[in-house]
């Protein structure tokens, strides 16, 4: 008798996917002048506890894990990481136009520099809890953005600060709904 082999296939098919966000234009990336001091805040933005790298590496990472066993709910986990992506390449070009430098070192105002870390990333293995670790970190960008435009006195980065608030919000949309269908 020939011994069967099991073997496992994850099905879910992510070809199609796109970045789950709003049907708005961003803003042109340009800036007044350059400002290392707005590069800074950027950075933070961009690598930072509460960052788009940040929010990235948890939405991929729930996206592996959901992905075998609640596979649409995993394509829009990783259409909203998509829409993180984009931000963090607007985040790196408004840096790089302020004079600033993408290293993945977030430039604190004490002048302390801290290089981004796994170690800023909620993980869980449960679905709920996933959808929550992401509504509150949405929610502590949108905070921190706000922040950080009352502190930035350009407005065209203030502008694509605001489109990018306008995702995170629509994000935490999303991420409500999702929790309610669990």
């Amino acid at each position: 008798m020939e011994e069967r082999k099991n073997t496992l296939v994850n099905t879910c098919n992510f070809r199609d996917i796109t970045p789950i966000m709003m049907a708005l234009p961003y803003p042109p990336i340009q800036v007044k002048g350059q400002n290392q001091s707005y590069a800074n805040l950027l950075s933070i933005d961009y690598c930072g506890s509460v960052s788009e790298m940040s929010a990235i590496t948890q939405y991929i990472n729930n996206e592996n894990y959901l992905s075998c066993e609640k596979c649409p709910l995993a394509k829009t986990i990783l259409g909203i990481a998509i829409a993180e992506m984009i931000h963090l390449q607007k985040l790196a070009e408004m840096i790089f136009l302020l004079g600033g430098t993408v290293d993945f070192s977030a430039r604190y105002r004490d002048g302390k520099s801290r290089m981004w870390t796994p170690q800023y990333v909620n993980l869980s293995e449960n679905a709920r809890e996933m959808l929550q670790f992401g509504i509150e970190a949405e929610k502590s960008a949108v905070s921190q953005y706000r922040a950080h435009m009352k502190m930035i006195k350009d407005s065209d980065v203030n502008a694509v600060l605001y489109r990018i608030i306008q995702d995170e919000e629509y994000h935490i949309m999303v991420l409500e709904a999702l929790m309610d269908e669990l």
